[in-house]
């Protein structure tokens, strides 16, 4: 019987030319009755993206070097990319014309056009549409309506045939379902099928957001039976075959608003200086179990999403608050990572086990930083634990010396938090402040992630890694230039290496260029990505290291508790089992980095929709800050009053005729001679906000001669030489409203902390 994956054998053993039907049909010596079953079903395939049918009607496999299956990612200058699902493919460029109907994420198969400087492609199908409902604002008239979508760039407006409209009132937010997407010849049509309400309704927001991301907002009713009927508490069953570790000092250490627990840690004093570092996470794999609906809820998922007010749970409350929480004093089921470190901080052994935990106590990191640095109340349940916390606190200044010694690269880039008041209105943007418990924890759980990882390869188990490989040579060729014109000098003839890139960034802390330094190497650096191939992780300097210490917000960890698992119960995973399961998470690694992706987009547009909406009723007002990005099209300048950036446009510069200087920074008058350079103080007046588009706009009343980031002497006045150099400002992407990456965390709200994100 002729099947599509014998089809697709077929095709790839003939893949450098693409096969006619004829051939196909006279190779498997088909009846005429099977011919017209082989034709419907080619049609199939080709609908489902699995061969491709080009021009005299022949076919072929995408697979080959000429075709790409890919998202894309559209600018508002109307040209387009196609990012290749397959890791290590580069981007195709899509000329305006090429980008043609096409909507942001948008999954395509695209023909490759080796041709010039840039992999550039055109589009053979769109496999599926990103957007088949928008959000956006409806305007009425007479016979038609008009929905202008939030977010998905490339559809444009959508018109609405009367009769249609839901009698949505002018001006507020509706769904419309995109019954037909633009084409050369015609714009986007579509209905109404749902009424939100008014733009400026929190509630709104989020719901926009959500939907222009593509986040589900709500559990499919199968997922909510299952997360319902789970258990309250743990039975005496649960705990068997466990390793008991209930009377162990254990504690959670979360932010104040936090109200899922998916991690503990316990820490105790060994002979000889030596320290036993226990690190609990919650058995979400004992609730969750593969296939279920609340497994494929969480998959589909990926992640959850935190917003400055609110969050998208991937699991349902009721697990992730409840049974799954490592609430204070409660007994939880967990997989425990232990290891052992001598005096230096060396690890000298470890091991992975499933257990059964009491928490003693629910800890802040605001509580916890008060008790080690003796500045404000710890309160005294924090200080009933301090002596188990000045142990934490040993071990982790050892543990995080020992990595820096390694070479772990250590960015600080802060982040900006949003004040949310009960209204869901932006009440203060300030810089988000870390100590020193926010570094324990963070260090515990990276320890803790490495060691499954070699737990699981020491048993022939297969691992989804959290990989992040070495930067690309051209990227590190410009910040190697970026870094000579400050002073640092990077070897790349041996090539580069996390020790060299983390010497620079201890160098250059507490020094005016520390911020362009540290925002221009992040840059340049790949994505990290999960897969099942070991890449190593570059940015930490692990060769070895997995995701496995929040279950309860990232799928990743979920299947790497189940591997865990299974080889709890077995020992190892068998050869042919574990080629299988190798496969298996080829695909989960791809679809969760997608994800995770998307989720980062989402929470950064809405943190640059709040700080838009923060700063329009104060368009007049000025304020004092300083230039914290340099572009050809103007300057980024941040206040010092608010934790946030706009641009002085260049067209707004009026005196002069101002030259990008990419090598010095700087934007130069032509007549003037008149400069502007990173870390220069200026006061700007806020002259314009589009919250729609997120973005701020200051015009310049002055600036400061002092405090200026001085260029180095032997570049001071000199041309650009050489290749062009990666922007070092903050690159303003239209897409994004050019807000740089931020996280908020609520006043009163449900915000949670990414840890172990790299």
């Amino acid at each position: 019987m002729i099947t599509p994956p014998v089809i697709v054998a077929f095709l790839e053993a003939r893949s450098q030319h693409a096969v006619t039907l004829k051939t196909i049909r006279s190779h498997f010596n088909l009846r005429t009755d099977e011919r017209r079953f082989l034709k419907r079903m080619l049609a199939e395939m080709v609908d489902e993206g699995l061969i491709v049918k080009v021009a005299g009607n022949r076919y072929k496999t995408p697979g080959s070097r000429e075709m790409v299956t890919g998202r894309v990612q559209r600018f508002d200058e109307g040209f387009a990319f196609v990012i290749p699902e397959e890791a290590g493919s580069p981007d195709l460029f899509l000329s305006p014309r090429a980008a043609q109907g096409l909507v942001q994420g948008d999954r395509v198969l695209a023909r490759i056009n080796r041709r010039g400087s840039r992999p550039s492609g055109s589009v053979v199908r769109v496999i599926e549409r990103a957007h088949p409902r928008v959000a956006g604002k409806i305007e009425r008239y007479k016979k038609f309506s008009i929905v202008h979508p939030y977010g998905a760039r490339g559809i444009g407006p959508v018109s609405v045939a009367q009769g249609h409209e839901m009698d949505a009132p002018d001006g507020t937010v509706v769904v419309a379902e995109v019954t037909s997407f633009p084409t050369e010849q015609a714009g986007a049509f579509g209905r109404v099928a749902e009424i939100l309400g008014d733009a400026s309704d929190p509630n709104v927001e989020f719901q926009v957001v959500a939907l222009s991301f593509g986040l589900p907002v709500r559990y499919a009713p199968d997922a909510e039976k299952e997360a319902a009927d789970c258990p309250a508490s743990i039975s005496a069953r649960d705990r068997e075959g466990r390793r008991d570790l209930r009377d162990q000092v254990t504690v959670t250490i979360d932010g104040e608003t936090a109200r899922d627990f998916d991690d503990a840690v316990a820490v105790e004093e060994l002979s000889g200086g030596a320290t036993r570092l226990r690190v609990s996470i919650a058995d979400v794999a004992h609730y969750v179990r593969e296939g279920s609906a609340i497994d494929r809820e969480a998959y589909a998922r990926g992640t959850s999403v935190y917003f400055p007010d609110r969050a998208i749970h991937m699991l349902p409350p009721v697990l992730s608050a409840g049974i799954c929480s490592l609430k204070e004093g409660e007994e939880r089921l967990t997989l425990t990572a232990e290891m052992e470190f001598d005096a230096s901080g060396r690890r000298t052994g470890y091991r992975v086990f499933e257990s059964v935990i009491r928490s003693h106590a629910r800890l802040t990191y605001t509580q916890v930083a008060a008790a080690l640095t003796g500045e404000g109340d710890p309160g005294k349940r924090t200080m009933d634990l301090i002596d188990h916390l000045r142990r934490v606190e040993t071990l982790a200044r050892r543990l995080v010396a020992g990595r820096m010694e390694k070479g772990s690269i250590d960015f600080d880039l802060p982040e900006a938090e949003l004040i949310i008041d009960v209204q869901g209105k932006t009440e203060d943007v300030v810089k988000r402040q870390r100590n020193i418990a926010h570094r324990i924890v963070e260090e515990f759980m990276l320890q803790a992630n490495m060691a499954v990882a070699e737990f699981l390869e020491g048993r022939g188990a297969p691992v989804l890694y959290r990989v992040h490989e070495p930067p690309e040579a051209q990227d590190m060729k410009e910040f190697s230039e970026l870094a000579k014109a400050f002073g640092f000098t990077l070897d790349l003839k041996r090539g580069v290496r996390p020790k060299d890139l983390a010497s620079i960034l201890s160098r250059v802390k507490a020094r005016p260029e520390e911020h362009l330094i540290n925002q221009v190497l992040l840059r340049s650096m790949r994505q990290a990505r999960y897969s099942p191939k070991n890449a190593g992780h570059f940015g930490l300097a692990f060769e070895h290291y997995c995701h496995f210490t929040s279950p309860i917000r990232r799928y990743p960890d979920l299947i790497n508790h189940r591997i865990l698992k299974r080889v709890f119960r077995s020992g190892d995973v068998a050869r042919d089992s574990a080629a299988k399961l190798t496969q298996q998470l080829l695909d989960q690694g791809d679809h969760t980095s997608r994800r995770e992706r998307l989720a980062m987009n989402a929470e950064r547009d809405i943190v640059a929709l709040k700080k838009a909406q923060f700063m329009v009723d104060k368009i007049g007002q000025e304020y004092e800050g300083f230039i914290s990005g340099v572009t050809k099209f103007g300057f980024f300048v941040e206040l010092a009053k608010y934790f946030l950036e706009g641009l002085v446009p260049l067209r707004t510069l009026y005196d002069d005729d101002y030259v990008f200087h990419p090598r010095l920074f700087q934007l130069a008058g032509r007549v003037t001679k008149r400069r502007f350079s990173l870390g220069e103080r200026v006061t700007v007046r806020v002259d314009a906000v589009d919250v729609d588009r997120r973005t701020i706009d200051f015009a310049l009343l002055g600036k400061s001669d002092e405090g200026g980031l001085a260029a180095p002497r032997w570049l001071e006045g000199a041309a650009p030489k050489g290749p062009r150099q990666q922007q070092p400002g903050k690159a303003r992407p239209k897409e994004s409203g050019g807000q740089p990456p931020g996280k908020a965390r609520p006043k009163g709200g449900r915000r949670k902390r990414r840890r172990g994100g790299r």
